[in-house]
């Protein structure tokens, strides 16, 4: 155990003599939280040589199951490996009354080195590539979600929750409307306190356009990796408190058919070695290496859409005219763009990447997201005009991979995935992804069954 960490896990005993256990977890490819309750004698133990856990953890599918496919399961044996704690993530449980703590880990190898298929080490390396150019990026993450019923509909699909004031189900549409803030007041108020008590930076709330939606920012930062670890947080939080309030939060990027989808749209901006911001301009039309980095985002995202793109669902937000991109296009403030650079004074000038759902996993995103950047920047690669007007009538390159199995064999089949996620990594998420749909598709649906068995 380093010095640092030694200080701060006494620093929190000491402040936090009640607690008497802890939640100890990672997050898996599709962002489900795995882990182990320890008591206070097991927190010790896993900060000093780590916490035990199989390396199928990074091998199971959104159920649950280990893809034996992988080589992670009985190949493998189901062999352990140590998950160490992540700096700065040791926080209390405000929701809880029973005085619990929590601790995000990654995995390593016993040997000390990094564990391949663990998405905060595919960042990790991502990131250590823009470093070694000199530059630092600065990351702000945007997350909507809906607030939903605990029981579903009749058809077995999500509903609207009744407001706590009116006890109304509403399924109507009303961008930024205040009188939704004050519905859903205390929830959002809770949320707030208890980002402040686990020391997630949410600086705004607004309800988006569908019953119950809504986004919340995250204050910008110059550390990649907290930024993700921050936006997990925030995700267990709004689940575990809107269950103390009686309805249920998701994070599913579609749950209703004829409302908006729910995104994860992160911001950067890139630093210098003299804290510069190198896409500090006033015409970004014209800033060589603003688009320069535009461009190489642009040249890798259909490759990218199973990693934003990364169930059946996701594929549901992609229709036209719905504020999700359909082409690898870019502009200057048009929200109907993958790729924006919103409005801003010309030291703040920054890109905004819109491609992805709230269901995917964030270290992931950003990854592809820096790989893509790099990519653009060292081979200095020019990107097209940036769109105006109406993005979905105007050509912006072929079109993205729409479809789950098309996005996941695009994926399966890259180049630059293996070379900047990694080859093994690369190879271990498409054989989960290809499990998952091949799984999927053995369902019988009520909706096919409506369509075609009277018919046929």
């Amino acid at each position: 155990m380093s010095s640092d960490a030694r200080a701060e896990l006494q620093r929190f005993l000491e402040a936090h003599p009640e607690t008497r256990h802890f939640d100890v977890f990672l997050h898996d490819l599709n962002t489900v939280e795995r882990g182990k309750r320890l008591d206070r004698g097991g927190i010790e133990t896993a900060y000093r040589s780590g916490m035990l856990l199989p390396g199928s953890m990074f091998a199971l599918d959104v159920l649950g199951g280990t893809v034996q496919a992988t080589g992670l399961g009985f190949d493998d044996g189901d062999a352990d490996r140590p998950c160490r704690p992540i700096p700065g993530t040791l926080v209390p449980v405000p929701w809880q009354k029973d005085h619990l703590a929590q601790l995000q880990v990654t995995m390593h190898e016993p040997d000390g080195r990094a564990f391949y298929g663990d998405p905060r080490h595919v960042l990790a390396s991502a990131l250590a590539r823009l470093t070694a150019l000199g530059f630092t990026p600065v990351v702000a993450i945007e997350y909507e979600f809906y607030f939903v019923d605990l029981e579903r509909g009749a058809d077995g699909l999500p509903q609207p929750p009744r407001g706590p004031l009116t006890g109304r189900r509403e399924f109507r549409t009303q961008i930024n409307a205040m009188t939704d803030l004050n519905e859903y007041s205390a929830v959002l108020s809770q949320i707030t306190r208890d980002c402040g008590t686990q020391e997630v930076p949410a600086t705004s709330a607004l309800p988006e356009y569908g019953p119950g939606q809504y986004e919340v920012n995250l204050q910008h930062l110059p550390d990649a990796l907290a930024a993700c670890d921050q936006a997990l947080r925030f995700k267990r939080i709004v689940k575990s408190v809107a269950r103390a309030h009686g309805i249920d939060a998701t994070f599913l990027a579609k749950p209703y058919r004829e409302m908006a989808g729910s995104g994860l749209h992160i911001h950067l901006s890139l630093l210098d070695r003299e804290g510069h911001n190198i896409f500090a301009c006033d015409d970004p039309a014209a800033h060589a290496p603003l688009r320069q980095a535009v461009a190489g985002l642009l040249d890798s995202m259909a490759d990218g859409m199973a990693i934003c793109a990364p169930g059946p669902n996701s594929f549901r937000r992609f229709r036209s005219e719905a504020y999700v991109p359909l082409t690898p296009s870019w502009s200057i403030n048009n929200r109907g763009s993958a790729v924006r650079v919103p409005v801003s004074d010309a030291a703040n000038r920054r890109i905004e990447y819109r491609q992805a759902g709230a269901d995917a996993n964030p270290y992931l995103v950003l990854a592809w997201m820096l790989a893509g950047i790099h990519h653009g920047l060292t081979k200095r690669l020019e990107a097209p005009p940036p769109v105006s007007g109406n993005a979905y009538t105007q050509a912006g390159g072929a079109p993205l991979p729409t479809h789950w199995a098309v996005a996941v064999e695009r994926f399966a089949a890259s180049a630059f995935a293996r070379e900047y996620l990694g080859e093994r990594f690369a190879r271990l998420y498409a054989t989960v992804k290809r499990a998952e749909l091949d799984e999927f598709n053995t369902h019988v649906t009520p909706l096919e069954c409506a369509w075609y068995l009277g018919p046929l």
